[in-house]
């Protein structure tokens, strides 16, 4: 990164990753939940079946978009990286996750809903250790993907 950039590039976390679960499309919402957590390898198609059901269950409640994907690229870094935020362990990888929402009322009450969902509490042994998942809301403040957006040079 060069020495102009308005961040520390040594500490920027950044990786590819593979959609294991795409629902829905861009709608230009304003709003984004991200998530990262630890998936060891053996419980990948469990977290995929998970994360499938819940991307249904993010929808009804008014999600525009959800978007599940698995670490594909993601280099261990020197300062940071996406491995140690999660304190991933051998055997692990990392799943990175967003849900776009229209804006935010909609997303605080979405998950007050789903939240007091009793029929989507988890059964059994969750497939991935969410005490080392990490989570976040976001506004938005850039989207070069909306068609109406100008494009400046």
């Amino acid at each position: 990164m060069g020495k102009d950039m308005p961040f520390d590039g040594k500490r920027m976390i950044m990786g590819g990753f593979d959609s294991i679960v795409e629902e829905g499309s861009p709608a230009g919402g304003s709003y984004t939940d991200g998530f990262v957590v630890p998936v060891p390898e053996g419980k990948r198609d469990a977290y995929q079946a998970m994360a499938s059901k819940m991307a249904k269950v993010f929808r009804q409640h008014g999600a525009n978009r959800v978007i599940e994907a698995i670490g594909d690229d993601v280099n261990h870094g020197q300062v940071t990286d996406f491995y140690r935020a999660v304190k991933a362990e051998v055997g692990e990888t990392v799943v990175f996750s967003f849900i776009e929402w229209p804006d935010k009322t909609t997303r605080d009450e979405a998950w007050k809903a789903i939240m007091s969902d009793e029929s989507l509490k988890p059964e059994g042994e969750m497939p991935f250790d969410g005490k080392r998942m990490f989570w976040g809301g976001f506004d938005k403040i850039l989207d070069t993907a909306d068609a109406r957006a100008p494009v400046s040079a």
